[in-house]
């Protein structure tokens, strides 16, 4: 069904913006956002506001919110999912592209986190970075666990695993299939190694998918389905139906910082979780989740070897559940906000 593009439900106004469709690549995302903008600039021209909340994995979210409330001279909530000048510089391999970039990055960040008043960062392991912007309280209201997720109670009629050899453990991954992935790197070889014993289902898109697609014709591997994004009840019932759990980030410095809120979805089934993460990400599924193979980013032996050695079993992750409930931590936030006002 197909979201209004306005709602009123009491004293809460939804304004959603309709923007061009794009497959995650760089340029794309520019086209998307520069959409975006310019609509929220044009939304807000006359409205009065007593505060400003950005939820932004983006660094120019977060500048959008910036412009409004300097510009109305209120508070600006941040809820920062991602540092997105690290990521940049990661990704953007390019020596000339990153000296002309990095400096008005900065200096966007800068003026963007130095006004805020305060910064919720959903990843403890941000706090070095953030820790030089000294005009904001700092807090740390993670991701969580959607309700959805936890009745699970889907109609499991329609059978959407690889309905070849059955006999074989599927593991999924769903999700994007982008840079910060990286799963040309792990998926395609960890396949080829493991044989027909493991089938792998992998659901979702993005800038890397031909990446993907190409590593896998190249070694001509039977044991990997690649399939569109599907809608959140597929996506229960799927998870439900397979045996392990994907997760996967690429290699970037930027990344040891992250948490993924993949990490709370999986974390709400049974299922063994197979996770490729390294720094806070690796520390916090080392703490919280049991019946886990972790390795390092693209250590395709390290997990084929583990994967092989592991002694299959399911296991209810209900502490996990009850600390990471979506609506807790709402709660929470919401409170944190409302102070402010």
């Amino acid at each position: 069904m197909q979201a209004l593009e306005y709602e009123q439900k009491e004293n809460l106004s939804i304004y959603r913006i309709k923007v061009p469709l794009h497959k995650s690549g760089m340029l794309d995302q520019i086209l998307t956002f520069r959409s975006y903008y310019f609509n929220v600039k044009k939304l807000t021209l006359r409205k009065k506001y007593d505060l400003v909340f950005v939820s932004s994995s983006r660094l120019f979210t977060a500048y959008l919110g910036y412009q409004i409330a300097k510009r109305q001279r209120i508070p600006l909530y941040l809820d920062i999912r991602d540092i997105f000048v690290d990521t940049i510089e990661d990704v953007i391999k390019s020596k000339i592209k990153r000296m002309v970039l990095m400096p008005i990055l900065n200096k966007i960040e800068r003026n963007v986190f130095n006004y805020a008043s305060h910064i919720n960062l959903i990843s403890e392991g941000f706090t070095p970075y953030f820790s030089r912007y000294k005009k904001s309280n700092l807090s740390f209201y993670s991701n969580g666990i959607d309700k959805l997720f936890l009745g699970q109670n889907v109609d499991e009629n329609d059978d959407i695993l690889p309905k070849s050899n059955l006999d074989s453990y599927v593991i999924t991954y769903a999700g994007n299939i982008g840079e910060g992935q990286g799963l040309e790197k792990i998926i395609p070889e960890s396949a080829r190694l493991l044989g027909d014993k493991f089938q792998f289902l992998v659901i979702g898109d993005g800038g890397a998918r031909e990446k993907l697609i190409a590593e896998i014709e190249r070694l001509d591997l039977k044991n990997i389905v690649v399939k569109p994004p599907t809608n959140r009840i597929n996506l229960i019932r799927t998870y439900k139906e397979s045996h392990f759990l994907f997760l996967h980030l690429n290699d970037y410095k930027a990344f040891k910082k992250v948490l993924p809120s993949k990490v709370f979805e999986l974390g709400a089934f049974d299922k063994p979780i197979i996770a490729g993460v390294s720094g806070f990400a690796y520390e916090f599924i080392k703490r919280n989740l049991s019946n886990v193979i972790l390795f390092a980013p693209g250590d395709v032996n390290n997990m084929v070897s583990q994967l092989l050695n592991f002694s299959y079993k399911t296991q209810s992750r209900q502490e996990f559940i009850k600390r990471f409930r979506r609506e807790n931590i709402n709660r929470e936030l919401a409170k944190s906000i409302i102070s402010y006002i």
